[in-house]
């Protein structure tokens, strides 16, 4: 059995979302058969193609909510129907008890990941932290930190929002 968490982009161009989950698919398609489990804070951009991906594939999905005030102040109507439907279909959902969704609820949701993980997948396009804690870079640095084997998955033709 493999556990994988996921951290990357929010803000992924619509364009990319095809070319990410194909990436994704390959990327987690050798974990399949072997009992494969995915750890997803579920949000918006390349948290859900992973659920998606992870139970696609047939494996067991843990979703991390940041915070108990998280689903109701962070979910946006465009994201609110995959959130929802993504933690029905999780296995487990940890709902973290952080009252409020914010950086330091983000903190504790990457470490929270990584403690469960044996992998990484980073959906990054290898910018370097911004100094603002929580964010993609930041738990890439963590996951290397603590000796977890990273995979990047950045497809050719992805980009972000500007």
């Amino acid at each position: 059995m493999t556990t994988i968490a996921v951290t990357g982009h929010m803000d992924l161009t619509d364009a990319s979302v095809p070319l990410v989950r194909d990436a994704l698919r390959e990327t987690l398609k050798p974990f399949a058969g072997s009992g494969l489990t995915g750890v997803s804070c579920i949000a918006k951009g390349a948290d859900s193609l992973f659920a998606e991906v992870v139970l696609e594939l047939g494996g067991r999905l843990v979703a991390v909510v940041p915070s108990r005030d998280y689903r109701q102040n962070k979910v946006k109507p465009d994201h609110a129907e995959t959130f929802d439907r993504l933690t029905e279909s999780a296995d487990e959902v940890l709902v973290l008890p952080n009252e409020t969704a914010d950086r330091s609820a983000y903190e504790d949701a990457n470490r929270t990941l990584l403690q469960r993980a044996d992998r990484l997948v980073a959906v990054w396009n290898g910018e370097p932290p911004t100094g603002k804690g929580g964010g993609t870079a930041d738990t890439v640095v963590e996951a290397r930190e603590a000796g977890l084997p990273v995979d990047i998955v950045w497809p050719d033709g992805a980009s972000r929002r500007s």
